[in-house]
């Protein structure tokens, strides 16, 4: 049933609002209290009864209902000096006092046809809902979501609606489903700003737009002193913290695909999803994958940047069974996930690393880092692995700021044991030792199988004088790698500093490292 009025209608089915046939964007209390108003129209609500149908009992302030009744009349074309529609009745409610026709639209309703996500993941922001009550407002919220949708946009992997299309649902109460059938797209990212004075709070949650499920939410608040560097502060926090979760989200898609129609981006999900759980036995298992990937793709760059970082893995932890061959093959994969992901930061960020680690070049990783931080500055992975390899520079300031901008962009990483590692490395480095055996025991606790967070602690115990701790952190290392020796560190850890590698030799052997 349609509701008409003058050139209006309201059609409570699709939850539209129209004018000539256009769609009037109004927010979705704003559309329940109008639709209530008019079904309603043969007597005053109340404010109680407003409460109760449009907020579900939820108290709000009066300031709340008189701009949402200001809305309204600024959607049908009425002010509150006018009242020619709706009419507040003093000390009782309102009462809506237009003309109203019925009618049973015989209009098709035959929904848009579907598109088809593209083969990698794919994601729309919606217009974020102003919630202050101030309409003049919305420029803000659409700023932060233009930033956003622009941070994503560097994500190669990442396939991003462009803004024209999102800003089509402004305004408009839409299911989750229905946009993604409409955009073909995965997932759905909305959010809503609320300003109160000269603060603001900003909320975002990411849905599966094929099942509604939501995936992540996290609210981001500030003040408005500087209100571009407040926009560009949550759009890159929103970005920071919902990549992974994509990631995850994707990952998990993949399990559930018969294995023998996988193709290549699904092969390289599952080897992903090995890779962060860090073990001897997922890096085995991830590797086959990885190469599976380039066979299938052979312009794969992040499958060949994935691959290599399996070899520095093997490196790092003691695991290469023929070390001159795997660096070798290590190398020649890394180089080849550079060469062909110049413009790919998640190629470049594991190219980067491995090619510090397995050649000692850590100029050059650096400067492909840089490369991967201009693509997309919002990657938290680029910004650890970068701190990783200045604290093995000898740049521990460097480094310590680096792996803190990662951790604040993905709190809740898959692989946040090789930030705490770093973090470990870095303060152990610029002689902090109680500082590195804290951010080392975080490192091991969460992987216990990571070599390099139990050499920092056992290091750091015994340079700060605590044997009895070193030599338990020492026993660990020995038994996660019995050939690691004092004199052959510089093969384990691309420490270029003489001064730093003394030290670490210094403290292992203190800890009872075999020279």
């Amino acid at each position: 049933m349609q509701f008409v009025f003058g050139d209006y209608v309201i059609d409570p089915e699709r939850r539209e609002l129209s004018h000539r046939a256009k769609v009037v964007p109004v927010g979705p209390q704003v559309f329940d209290l109008l639709l209530h108003l008019v079904r309603n129209r043969d007597r005053v609500v109340s404010k109680d009864d407003l409460l109760q149908a449009v907020w579900r009992g939820r108290i709000v302030s009066e300031s709340t209902i008189t701009s949402h009744i200001n809305a309204v009349r600024k959607a049908i074309g009425d002010t509150g000096g006018e009242q020619r529609l709706v009419r507040t009745v003093a000390r009782k409610g309102f009462r809506f006092v237009g003309d109203i026709g019925e009618h049973i639209s015989t209009e098709s309703r035959e929904p848009p046809s579907a598109l088809l996500p593209p083969d990698k993941p794919s994601i729309t922001v919606l217009p974020f809902q102003n919630l202050s009550g101030d309409p003049g407002q919305d420029y803000f919220a659409d700023g932060v979501v233009e930033d956003i949708i622009a941070a994503l946009s560097r994500i190669r992997w990442l396939f991003v609606i462009a803004s024209d299309s999102s800003f089509t649902y402004k305004g408009r109460a839409v299911e989750v489903k229905d946009v993604g059938r409409e955009l073909g797209v995965r997932y759905v990212l909305e959010g809503s700003m609320r300003k109160t004075g000269n603060k603001v709070r900003i909320t975002g949650q990411l849905i599966d737009a094929r099942t509604g499920t939501h995936l992540w939410a996290e609210r981001f608040a500030g003040t408005l002193d500087d209100i571009f560097e407040l926009q560009d502060q949550v759009a890159e926090s929103v970005v920071g913290a919902i990549a992974p979760q994509l990631e995850r989200a994707e990952i998990e898609r993949a399990k559930r695909k018969p294995t023998e129609n996988l193709c290549a981006y699904d092969y390289y999900l599952r080897g992903t999803a090995q890779v962060h759980s860090g073990t001897r036995e997922s890096i085995e298992a991830a590797l086959p994958l990885f190469y599976k990937a380039t066979e299938l793709d052979p312009d794969f760059a992040s499958a060949y940047g994935m691959a290599s970082w399996c070899y520095i893995w093997r490196k790092m932890n003691g695991w290469m069974t023929d070390q001159p061959r795997e660096i070798a093959e290590g190398t020649r994969l890394a180089r080849l996930a550079v060469e062909l992901g110049r413009d790919d930061a998640v190629a470049l960020t594991r190219g980067a690393h491995a090619l510090g680690h397995l050649t000692g070049d850590l100029d050059a990783g650096i400067a492909l880092f840089d490369r991967a931080l201009l693509l997309n500055p919002n990657n938290a992975l680029a910004w650890s692995l970068c701190g990783c390899l200045h604290a093995c520079r000898g740049e521990t300031d460097a480094a310590i700021e680096y792996l803190a901008r990662a951790v604040r962009l993905s709190p809740l990483d898959p692989e946040m044991f090789r930030m705490q590692a770093g973090m470990a490395l870095a303060h152990f480095l610029a002689g902090r030792f109680d500082s590195a055996s804290d951010w080392a025991e975080k490192a091991k606790w969460n992987l216990s199988s990571f070599l390099a967070p139990v050499g920092v602690l056992a290091a750091s115990h015994a340079l700060a004088g605590r044997m009895e701790k070193a030599k338990e952190a020492m026993g660990r290392l020995r038994t996660l790698d019995p050939s690691l020796r004092a004199s052959n560190l510089k093969d384990w850890l691309p420490i270029r500093r003489p001064e730093d590698l003394t030290q670490f030799a210094e403290g292992l052997r203190l800890a009872g490292l075999p020279e």
